[in-house]
């Protein structure tokens, strides 16, 4: 068995407080990992963290985020899946990452989420409905709702992942480059 990554990001703002208030659970924000050092992970989000009205698919940059968001908390979880399937979705990520542009956020559909009505409008999706599309095409079904209706509460609750960290993104990106830095020494 492999393991893929699901974090959970806490950061600061107004678009977020609404979020963090519908759905009830301190993270906003989910975010698909090959990698528990989240060197390959991606989101449906902001495209740049200090600039909040431009969304879309994109590549996560824990350092990009603690330098906009200096007290960011997030949770790391991972979750079994076969060789086969890590490698679907690694290829997958890859291909949606080189036609990223593509993508973008479904503001739209956000009022559907709170009505429970299934709704997708093409490439267009919450950083929730992403990951679970993804994970949905690649043989892995964790909900029994439609992609579009997931939240990251739903993942936040899932009973097949262990949590591996949790606590600020500083003390994330401190770990994981203290542990890159001794991988070089030795």
């Amino acid at each position: 068995m492999e393991q893929i990554y699901l974090a959970f990001v806490d950061t600061p703002g107004f678009f977020a407080s609404i979020i963090r208030r519908v759905i009830g659970i301190p993270y906003v924000h989910v975010v698909l990992s090959m990698d528990a050092d989240l060197r390959e992970a991606y989101s449906v989000g902001r495209r740049n963290p200090a600039v909040p009205l431009i969304v879309g698919f994109e590549k996560e940059n824990t350092l990009e985020i603690e330098a906009v968001f200096p007290h960011a908390k997030y949770k790391v979880v991972r979750m079994q899946c076969t060789a086969e399937q890590k490698k679907s979705i690694a290829r997958q990520l890859l291909q949606c990452y080189k036609q990223r542009k593509r993508y973008h956020y479904c503001i739209i559909g956000l009022p559907f989420i709170l009505f429970q009505i299934p709704f997708y409008q093409k490439n267009h999706y919450t950083c929730s409905s992403f990951v679970t599309n993804i994970l949905e095409q690649n043989g892995i079904s964790l909900f029994q709702k439609h992609f579009s209706l997931v939240t990251p509460r739903d993942f936040y609750e899932l009973e097949q992942t262990e949590t591996i960290f949790e606590g600020s993104l500083h003390d994330f990106n401190r770990k994981v480059y203290l542990m890159i830095g001794a991988a070089y020494e030795s």
